[in-house]
């Protein structure tokens, strides 16, 4: 059974920082791209980062640039993100996902693997 766990989430202080992990067990994703979403109360889920499965390529959405890093460890079948200069409004949940495409995707309709989503709440 294919598995994607997170961990990491908590409770942070504006300004601080957190590390997102994602475990991925049941098969390896060495070719897949990989993604990490986040979903705030009463909005709809949105592409955070992403990365291609050799983790050379990334994609980061305009309002966490500069402040996450997505990486990968292909030989653990392990993902992070590295979340610093937290803001209140990355407060959410958020979910490791992975798709059966190699390259790095954007859409959340073309990830095929999610994670059961971890909770990051940051207070100002």
């Amino acid at each position: 059974q294919v598995q994607l766990v997170e961990s990491g989430g908590g409770l942070v202080q504006a300004g601080g920082s957190l590390r997102l992990f994602c475990a991925a067990s049941g098969r390896t994703f060495n070719n897949y791209g990989m993604g990490w979403f986040r979903q705030a109360s009463g909005k709809e889920r949105e592409l955070v980062a992403a990365v291609n499965w050799s983790g050379s390529s990334t994609f980061y959405a305009g309002s966490v640039k500069g402040r996450f890093t997505i990486s990968r460890d292909t030989a653990k079948n392990t993902m992070s993100l590295q979340m610093n200069s937290l803001k209140p409004e990355d407060t959410a949940v958020y979910y490791c996902a992975a798709t059966r495409l190699s390259d790095i995707r954007v859409a959340l309709n073309e990830y095929d693997y999610w994670g059961q989503g971890t909770q990051v709440t940051v207070s100002s």
